[in-house]
């Protein structure tokens, strides 16, 4: 096993040997990969830095002073409603989780219709992605969004018509700035023929919109898929997270009804390695960027915000929600739910190199699941109902804990949980957020910061 970065005393064979902080074991290994390879690496799944986290927030629920909620007898609702801006039809959730937008490509067939099949037994909604709609997911799914890429790859003006939203996706928060990546070992004959593609050639999504550029261009995008749609369809604009503030309010300006903001954490089937790691900023940052940049544009209730990028419980769910988010969206963790890296089928996952549990070779489309791949031989490993199933009860779950978080608080309605309902773990967390750091009443703002120094000068 390779020494962990920093530690000063490893001994083997008697001898004591000590890893560089610059030049760590993993760091030569990624020169000396990319020494052979002649180009950066390639890996599924998300970023595996360490961030400022949902984690580093807890909730102070009621005690004397407060009155809670009984868990078994006091209801607490669910019911989300986005798209109240401009649409006539607003999507309506039975609670306020969705499923992410993932390709047909990137995922199996099997996978996308399971996440359909339970979406609807929840009462929520499915997401297309990158190649356009797989008719058996819009038969499975009872709310669909339809996601609007620059790739433009599957677009089908009737499949539009025939979903209940429409995504615009200016953005991914697992590689924000780049487009899409489809390896040739995914891109079989049905893939591509839907993409209109070459079999077995790796795709390369363009990152801007062929018939868009700027913010203004948008506005008349927005307007057009509006008409073709008769004014029903709630239009949301989906943005990675990075310069949060602005792209919120150019999206505010151009009349989207919902926008989603997907955090550094979002997950893929593919990206170059160090855009996972370096571009984009935590769905914590993100998240307060996007609630104060909706206040300057008096737009806060009227145009609702989605968050996803690494939502993984209902705690992180209520804790997006406190901080004003109207829903979350899960990905990797509904591909989880299906069996991503279930300890299963060991001998495949160590031809990948890896155990299961740490596997993030979703990119190569050797998934030994049944989940990332157009294998139908793996494919034939995911069991449709019993996968199904499986989202399902986790969804089922996710809700359970958002309800209780909810209760603890004293709040009867998920949406009614607020900022002031939790404290600050870290003066990160506390800086990012806005919450008070535990144990005190304050945050360290900018403001007060400035006000301790200037306190300190004075005392001079």
């Amino acid at each position: 096993m390779s020494p962990m970065v920093g530690d000063p005393n490893i001994e083997k064979n008697g001898h004591r040997m000590q890893a560089s902080q610059i030049w760590s074991p993993a760091v030569i290994e990624d020169i000396q990969l990319k020494a052979q390879l002649g180009r950066y690496r390639l890996q599924g799944f998300s970023t595996h830095r360490r961030l400022p986290s949902f984690d580093d927030l807890t909730f102070v629920p009621c005690t004397l002073s407060r009155v809670p909620l009984e868990g078994y007898r006091e209801r607490c609702e669910t019911k989300t409603v986005l798209g109240t801006r401009y649409a006539k039809k607003p999507v309506v959730l039975d609670r306020p989780i969705a499923i992410a937008g993932m390709s047909y490509g990137a995922l199996s067939k099997t996978a996308k219709v399971a996440l359909g099949r339970a979406a609807t037994r929840l009462g929520i909604s499915t997401t297309t992605g990158d190649g356009g709609m797989l008719v058996d997911e819009r038969a499975a799914s009872h709310i669909l969004v339809y996601q609007v890429l620059p790739s433009r790859y599957g677009f089908n003006t009737d499949h539009l018509k025939a979903a209940d939203a429409i995504e615009i996706v200016i953005g991914q928060g697992a590689k924000p700035g780049t487009g899409g990546v489809l390896l040739g070992s995914k891109v079989s004959k049905i893939i591509a023929d839907q993409r209109t593609l070459p079999e077995g050639v790796d795709q390369r999504s363009p990152v801007r919109h062929p018939d868009f550029i700027g913010p203004d261009d948008l506005q008349i995008k927005i307007e057009e898929l509006r008409e073709a749609t008769n004014w029903e369809k709630p239009i949301y604009v989906k943005l990675g997270a990075s310069r949060v503030s602005d792209d919120v309010k150019l999206a505010v300006k151009a009349k989207a009804d919902v926008i989603v903001v997907d955090g550094m954490e979002g997950g893929t089937g593919a990206s170059p390695d160090v855009l996972l790691d370096h571009t984009g900023i935590p769905t914590l940052s993100a998240v307060g960027e996007a609630v104060r940049a909706l206040s300057d544009m008096k737009a806060l209730g009227e145009v609702q915000l989605v968050v996803q990028g690494g939502i993984k419980n209902g705690v992180d769910a209520a804790k997006a929600l406190a901080l004003g988010a109207d829903a979350v969206s899960i990905g990797t963790a509904a591909l989880i739910a299906l069996n991503c890296n279930a300890p299963l089928y060991h001998e495949d996952f160590r031809a990948l190199g890896v155990e299961p549990g740490y596997c993030h070779h979703c990119h190569t489309g050797r998934c030994p699941v049944g989940i990332t791949t157009q294998d139908p031989e793996l494919e034939a490993r995911l069991n449709l109902d019993e996968a199904a199933d499986r989202v399902f009860n986790f969804v089922n779950a996710m809700t359970m804990e958002l309800q209780m978080m909810a209760r603890a608080c004293g709040k009867a309605d998920v949406h009614h949980l607020e900022a002031e309902d939790m404290r600050a773990l870290t003066l990160e967390a506390s800086m990012i957020t806005g919450v008070p750091l535990a144990g005190t009443d304050w945050v360290l703002s900018p403001e007060v910061i400035a006000e301790h120094v200037a306190a300190l000068l004075r005392k001079r």
